[in-house]
């Protein structure tokens, strides 16, 4: 979508500047590249530095909550136990958790162990315990800017084969953020992610990926690491999105549970790893503003 704006009008990014000044040019070459059949984002996802700040607020708190996790988690206690501390964090900073109740979620956060690859839901009966690997999804809105991030915990002593699949999830999180570049293809990116998990004798999830966030839970992109070089959007300063690798220690192979619709596991039942970090496209790299 073009900008219409009046050259000596005020940039559309806040800035005070005028347009001119400020995004006429970066706006040109967006059009350019448009009309080239490049693919582009919509130009309304693109956040401006000003919009960042906002979201910086909810990143906060969602970071909060993670940090909290990591100085109180261990064997022996519940993941209802965790969805409680992840509501009362956020109730208590004036949030709201952005998985409770959407879509008919019925907790606060996602907690997923060792063969569940996402959407693990929190539960009395479901008990941590020494050698498990469990990731907790942490989603945020703060007056109305969404945050996003996961971790992984390794509860107890946990075997060497769990270790590591944790330890290279994470190293092909931080080889995506390395990745992202601007007025590159996003495919990049997730071609990098990809691998790096292969190389290391693991599989990545294809079906399911990342997404743009900001002012929604899910915005465009959707953001694959299977992806080939060249393909996808391109990422161009603005943009924000999370970089999230499911890797699965056999097959790439997953299935939901029918009993409720949302926990999907391995099919051949081995673990799965995700780390979640949001990034913020820059003009030379990217910022990462949840981890």
């Amino acid at each position: 979508m073009s900008i219409r704006i009046g050259r000596n009008d005020p940039c559309w990014c806040g800035s005070g500047q005028k347009y001119k000044k400020c995004h006429e040019t970066f706006d040109l070459k967006l059009e350019g590249l448009r009309r080239q059949g490049v693919p582009l984002i919509n130009h309304s996802l693109l956040k401006s530095p000003l919009q960042v700040e906002k979201i910086k607020e909810s990143c906060r708190i969602n970071v909060g909550i993670l940090d909290y996790i990591q100085e109180h988690i261990q064997a022996g206690i519940s993941t209802a136990e965790i969805d409680q501390w992840v509501y009362d964090y956020t109730i208590r900073h004036h949030a709201i958790p952005a998985p409770l109740n959407y879509e008919g979620f019925p907790k606060s956060c996602c907690t997923s162990i060792d063969d569940v690859v996402c959407h693990g839901i929190p539960k009395e009966s479901e008990i941590l315990k020494d050698g498990d690997i469990i990731n907790v999804d942490i989603s945020t809105i703060y007056q109305g800017c969404f945050s996003d991030s996961s971790r992984m915990f390794c509860i107890g002593k946990v075997s060497p084969e769990k270790e590591r699949l944790v330890k290279v999830c994470k190293e092909c999180v931080e080889i995506g953020i390395a990745a992202v570049r601007p007025w590159e293809p996003i495919g990049n990116m997730g071609h990098a992610v990809h691998e790096h998990a292969a190389k290391n004798g693991y599989s990545v999830v294809r079906d399911i990926g990342g997404h743009g966030v900001g002012f929604e839970f899910h915005e465009d992109p959707f953001v694959s690491y299977v992806a080939e070089e060249g393909t996808g959007v391109l990422m161009v300063p603005g943009m924000m999105f999370t970089i999230e690798p499911m890797v699965n220690m056999g097959s790439e192979d997953v299935w939901t549970d029918q009993d409720d619709n949302w926990t999907v596991r391995t099919e051949d039942g081995l673990p799965s790893a995700q780390w979640e970090v949001t990034v913020y496209v820059t003009e030379d790299g990217c910022e990462v503003i949840t981890w």
